[in-house]
């Protein structure tokens, strides 16, 4: 029975703890040593017990996931996920964890994840992904040469087509992500870039250059949800899941019925609805982003600003530490670590941001309305999957 005494949907959910695994280049561990590494720095980071656990979700790694990894990390969950929808994978599990311990089906939920995607690519244990596969539906797109970055770069290409964004606006967005990862101790890259050397590289798939794409790097993460009753037990300060949003749109490029709108428009809505929060109460935002054009239409269909403005939105240094609207607050994918599946890292990366403790000079501040400053109280964090097949929302506030 929940605390309010109804048992379906009545609990609160917060998180509880968040960390990273070593993260860049690690030539050295395995993706389980990562995922055990961040699961024990998740632990270590709210004062909970292994023992506190009994939901699990995981996906990316073992024949059996998540079942080899919660064995390797010694757990034996009484409720799990593997939900597997790229890199909105960790906020559609979220949102699942969020309702299952909503609903009395668990107490504690430990997300994690961990990849040495740069060093098993180093080491030639693998080759890069240039496709999801061949079979399915996918099998009508492969021969022809449709690669996973050239289904963005058409996307990106339609935008340009119809609203008349630039190169050098979707430029803006790889330059704020460096300049917000400089004083991040974790970020890959850090060394600033700008516009004119973004637009300088080489051509990786028109019309992004190389750095209009994100990194290849190694690392982990993990986030553990809680039910509120265990939220005076923490040793730190909790972050509210307040709602959240998932939805899927195409695999075949010919099923999306337009270019210019990813999943993010109808996950979004759901997200801001079950809130009660309107985007423009958002105080900071963490954002998918394995291409620059990924940032600009989330932003947009999240309703930050209106669709076909969002090459505008982003200027300015709109989207800096100091901005306007702070996005990526770590550097994102295109600097600071993208190991594949992105999205945990940001929810840990929003979690931080609310607690005031992400340090180092890349705290977040806002007006306090007398004169002095605080942590922002609410955020927002949007996976995306897929070439935009999937997304998952959802909207933090802090405690």
């Amino acid at each position: 029975m929940t605390p309010s005494g109804n048992p379906y949907g009545k609990r609160k959910v917060a998180v509880a703890g968040v960390a990273l695994s070593d993260c860049g280049r690690v030539d050295d561990a395995t993706p389980y040593a990562l995922h055990a590494q961040a699961a024990r720095r998740a632990l270590a980071d709210c004062g909970l017990a292994r023992e506190d656990i009994d939901g699990f979700a995981s996906a990316g790694l073992g024949t059996l996931a998540p079942v080899e990894v919660a064995e390797y990390l010694g757990l034996r969950p009484t409720w799990v996920d593997s939900t597997s929808v790229g890199g909105s994978t960790w906020e559609v599990m979220a949102a699942h964890a969020a309702d299952a311990i909503a609903a009395g089906h668990a107490r504690a939920v430990l997300l994690v994840y961990g990849s040495t995607a740069r060093a098993d690519l180093k080491a030639r244990r693998r080759t890069a992904n240039l496709s999801f596969g061949a079979r399915g539906p996918l099998q009508f797109e492969v021969p022809y040469g449709h690669t996973l970055i050239a289904k963005y770069a058409m996307a990106a290409r339609r935008h340009m087509h119809r609203y008349g964004t630039t190169p050098e606006q979707l430029a803006e967005v790889a330059v704020q992500a460096r300049a917000n990862a400089a004083t991040n101790p974790d970020a890959l890259y850090r060394d600033p870039i700008t516009v004119d050397e973004v637009l300088a590289g080489p051509v990786i798939a028109d019309p992004f250059t190389k750095l209009h794409c994100c990194i290849r790097s190694d690392g982990g993460c993990a986030v553990l949800l809680v039910a509120e009753d265990l939220v005076p037990d923490l040793a730190v300060p909790p972050v509210w899941v307040l709602g959240s949003g998932t939805a899927v749109s195409h695999t075949t490029m010919s099923e999306w019925e337009d270019f210019t709108v990813s999943p993010a428009a109808v996950s979004g809505r759901l997200a801001f609805a079950r809130s009660g929060v309107r985007p423009d109460e958002i105080e900071i935002a963490q954002l998918y982003d394995a291409f620059t054009y990924m940032t600009l239409v989330t932003l947009e269909d999240l309703g930050f600003c209106a669709k076909g403005e969002g090459g505008a939105f982003v200027g300015g240094g709109r989207l800096l530490r100091d901005g306007a609207l702070p996005v990526n607050t770590d550097g994102g994918g295109l600097s600071a670590c993208h190991p594949g599946m992105r999205g945990l890292f940001l929810l840990v990366e929003a979690v931080r941001q609310l607690r005031g403790t992400a340090g180092g000079g890349r705290q977040v501040h806002r007006p306090d309305g007398a004169g002095g400053s605080r942590p922002p109280r609410l955020a927002a964090v949007s996976g995306t999957g897929g070439w935009f097949c999937s997304s998952g929302t959802v909207v933090l506030g802090a405690g």
